[in-house]
Parts: C-alpha cells; sequence; structure tokens
C-alpha cells in the first residue's frame, strides 16, 4: 500500500494560517490536539514576530472549519518558570486516567536549551504547570494517556553526541525518571536516518500502541521531514511489535514544501472516529499553517503487519 494511499489530505488544507490568528503572528503549526466538551481543541503554537512561540487554543466542532479563536495567546512564558525563558513549543495532550485530567506536554524553551515540560488541566481553563521532566537537550515528549506496571511512560527525543532517537523512560510521581532505553533509532542509510521524535500520541489499538513519528534525513540543501509508524506491545510499552520500513507521508504540497522552513510535514496530534474507522491526523505544515489527513486506522493495521519491516 503506497503513502498516498494511506493518508490522504484534507482538500481544503491548510485548516489554519497565521491570517486566522486575530492578532500579528508571524506563523500557526505543530498542534496539541484532544476533543473536549463537544469540540475539537487545538493547542497552537503560534510564533510571534520576535522568534519566541506561545500556545493558543482554538477549537471547532467538526475539528475542520469554522475555528473559534482568541484574541489573545492562552499560554505565554511564565516569569517564575526559568526553562520557558525564549517560549512554549509542540504540545501534545493526553487525558490521563487514572488522575482524571489532561496532560500536556511541550517544549520550553530558554539560554539553557529545550526541554520536556508539564502542566496539567482539567478544564483548559485553569493550567497546573508541573516543570521540567528530564533534561535537555530534548524535545517530542509524551505521555501515554495510561500507567503500566513500570508507572507512567514518557516518549521523548534527547539529543545525544548528536544522534537524535525516541526513548522512553517511567515514573510512579511523574517527577523522578528511570529506566531509560532507546525504542526506536534512527536507521542509518534510510529515510530516517538522521533523527526520529514522537508525532502524535499513543493511539491504543486492539494490536497494541500505534505510534506515528517523524523522521529526518538531511540531503545537500535541506533536511526532509517524513511520517513512519511503529506498533508498540500493550503492556509493556518498550517493546516494539513492527515499524514500517518506508515512509507513509511526506512533503508534497506547496504549503508543505515551502514556508518558514521547508520539507516539513509534523504531526502532533490525532482523533479517532471509531464509527467510521476514521484516523484525522493534525500536522504542521512547512513550520507555517496546519494541515489535517485522515487514514483508516484497519488500513494502518493491516499495513503495519503485512509490511516488511525493519
Amino acid at each position: 500500500m503506497r503513502d498516498k494511499e494511506l493518508f490522504v489530505r484534507y482538500e481544503k488544507n491548510p485548516i489554519l494560517t497565521r491570517d486566522d490568528i486575530p492578532y500579528d503572528a508571524n506563523a500557526v503549526f505543530n498542534p496539541g490536539v484532544i476533543e473536549f466538551d463537544g469540540y475539537v481543541y487545538l493547542l497552537c503554537r503560534v510564533e510571534a514576530k520576535d522568534g519566541f512561540s506561545h500556545l493558543t487554543l482554538c477549537k471547532s466542532r467538526d475539528g475542520l472549519t469554522n475555528w473559534e479563536i482568541p484574541d489573545k495567546p492562552t499560554l505565554l512564558p511564565d516569569v517564575n518558570y526559568s526553562e520557558e525563558m525564549w517560549g512554549l513549543e509542540d504540545p501534545r495532550i493526553v487525558y490521563l486516567e487514572d488522575m482524571g485530567k489532561y496532560a500536556i506536554t511541550y517544549v520550553s524553551f530558554s539560554p539553557g536549551g529545550p526541554v520536556i515540560s508539564l502542566m496539567l488541566t482539567e478544564d483548559f481553563k485553569r493550567f497546573e504547570r508541573k516543570g521540567v521532566l528530564v533534561p535537555p537537550e530534548d524535545k517530542d515528549g509524551c505521555l501515554f494517556p495510561k500507567k503500566f506496571k513500570d508507572g507512567y511512560a514518557l516518549i521523548h527525543r534527547p539529543i545525544i553526541r548528536g544522534e537524535g532517537h525516541i526513548w522512553i523512560s517511567f515514573s510512579h510521581d511523574l517527577t523522578y525518571w528511570g529506566k531509560h532505553q532507546i525504542l526506536l533509532p534512527a536507521r542509518p542509510g534510510m529515510w530516517d536516518c538522521h533523527r526520529v521524535g514522537l508525532g502524535a500520541p499513543p493511539i491504543e489499538t486492539e494490536e497494541g500502541w500505534l505510534i506515528i513519528y517523524h523522521g529526518i534525513r538531511y540531503t545537500a540543501s535541506t533536511a526532509v521531514y517524513r511520517v513512519g509508524l511503529a506498533l508498540l506491545d500493550l503492556e509493556e510499552p518498550q517493546k516494539v511489535i513492527r515499524r514500517s520500513r518506508e515512509w507513509v507521508f511526506a512533503p508534497q504540497e506547496e504549503y508543505e514544501r515551502i514556508g518558514n522552513a521547508v520539507n516539513i510535514v509534523f504531526p502532533t496530534g490525532a482523533i479517532y472516529r471509531k464509527e467510521e474507522d476514521k484516523l484525522i491526523i493534525y500536522y504542521g505544515a512547512a513550520d507555517t499553517s496546519i494541515g489535517v489527513a485522515f487514514a483508516s486506522l484497519r488500513d494502518i493495521l493491516d499495513y503495519l503487519k503485512n509490511e516488511k519491516n525493519a
């Protein structure tokens, strides 16, 4: 099955651009996504013209059109958290079943480098910052929505010796983290040879935890961001069951190839409509706008099972 058959772009992409933001902005991209109170919520990364980013909460009944967008940012850097000095970026959102709260993991940026931070909310009106989870340099972090025998699990992408692999770590209290290990390594020579990072939060399926991730390959002129898939064990998510050998989604349209950056599709959230077997994937396009792609979860699982995987 080819990538154009697996992921289908929304015909009215991009769904959000800077022109939709009611205040002065340079770009809107890489949103955290969740369904809440009858709406699809996008917690969008908005980059201002000073180069720093903040988060703005947009909502829509159908998740595609008629977005309600506030006239000011939802979350700006907090002076009490020095790690946020240079902005907040790339949130992922999950509902923590045991706590009854939504967990927002995001990148805090400062002179100390990028780190994964956490905040909790029950209503998307009041936010409780919990601070940094793991040391820098780190990005692409997200919690699983449930606890395992080893506690909460965090997927993240530290940079070590210039290498960027996807790691998994565990914690019983969301504060002290251990049992760190590489989960999905970058693969030498392949399309995801230089860096890999989590895309949308882990999606629980009957076959395992579906991981939609991005892979980076540097060419002579630029980096190209494409999308791959993996499947993790339901009870022991540190165990990889399958991983796609080929990419399944890549920059193709002009809004994905040309922008503040080039050749980037960067998924950060997904919603599953079980009655339609429809997965709705939200992604940043060229660090400039937000696009949507549709896929069948059944087709994705079949693809992973039939694929000649690495």
